[in-house]
């Protein structure tokens, strides 16, 4: 009798555990990219279909996505990769970017997506020209008209 007790308490305490961490692993952000990585590294908030190849999106966990690296001597400006190595120009070790560095954002000069924004610099994929790095939105302190 003792035996199945413990067998049922070792099961219900199982389905618990498994009950939390579907939870814990809802709330955790989702971000979606191509299966095919046609626009690399890139993500997006929503899913959907990719606008190069058309093929639905899949879900990659959001702390992924925003791991950025970078070289330490900006042989590339401020190009940086989703995972750790050397650079292709000076042959250094990547170094991961703050995450200040990394909140900058990228947008087309042309606007083929609108006011669409990238964390990393690239290429567009709707023109292929450079991404242009957006300038850095200041605090506003309430400071207007005189500096210090």
């Amino acid at each position: 009798m003792a035996f199945i007790a413990l067998c049922l308490t070792a099961s219900l305490h199982a389905q618990t555990t498994k009950q939390k961490s579907k939870t814990k692993n809802a709330k955790t952000a989702m971000h979606y990219q191509c299966p095919l990585k046609c626009e690399g590294e890139k993500t997006y908030h929503k899913n959907g279909k990719c606008p190069v190849c058309g093929m639905q999106m899949k879900p990659v966990k959001a702390a992924v996505a925003h791991a950025h690296y970078q070289c330490p001597m900006k042989c590339e400006g401020d190009k940086t990769y989703s995972k750790p190595g050397k650079c292709p120009v000076c042959g250094m070790a990547l170094t991961k970017v703050k995450k200040e560095t990394a909140a900058t954002n990228f947008q087309c000069p042309m606007k083929c997506e609108g006011d669409k924004t990238y964390a990393a610099a690239g290429k567009c994929p709707v023109c292929n020209m450079n991404l242009k790095k957006l300038p850095s939105k200041k605090k506003d302190d309430g400071h207007v008209g005189h500096n210090h």
